[in-house]
């Protein structure tokens, strides 16, 4: 997975509307906020101004950052994913064999975890002892309170 960003078509249509957004809303209320604090006199000593600036500066990183995510993205066709090993965007059902309780992960990128909704990213200490094992394997994750072991029930898509 060489520096691309693995997403579903749904997240990617979010990641682009987000960026838009940015680009149009956002930015010209950036400008209008300058605009508005430059004509309350000496910009030396205008705090507001300085806050303004800062805030466009901080909403140009962020959409530097989106397009860069774009131009790494990839869209991964659900109905092409190897389901005989945990993989990126695969939905994988564990069980806990410490406390026997049996979870759901969806794996995704980075950019579309979400532990709310079971979406856990493949960076994360679960997300990668859980890749590339096969219904039946035990995964050892450590994670900062020791070692969990989860064995694989199933994988989907």
């Amino acid at each position: 997975m060489s520096g691309f960003t693995y997403f579903t078509k749904d997240a990617l249509e979010q990641l682009k509307g987000e960026l838009q957004k940015l680009k149009t809303v956002e930015r010209q209320a950036a400008s209008k906020a300058i605009a508005e604090a430059r004509e309350k006199g000496d910009l030396r000593e205008n705090a507001e101004y300085d806050a303004a600036k800062e805030a466009q500066g901080l909403l140009e990183a962020k959409i530097q950052r989106l397009e860069s995510d774009l131009a790494n993205a990839r869209v991964m066709d659900q109905g092409t994913i190897d389901t005989s090993k945990v993989s990126v965007l695969t939905k994988v059902t564990v069980t806990n064999l410490t406390n026997k309780k049996q979870m759901t992960y969806f794996l995704v990128s980075e950019k579309e975890a979400d532990l709310k909704l079971g979406k856990i990213s493949v960076t994360s200490p679960i997300g990668k002892g859980l890749l590339g094992k096969r219904i039946g394997e035990v995964a050892n994750v450590n994670v900062p309170a020791g070692t969990l072991q989860f064995k694989i029930e199933n994988i989907t898509v």
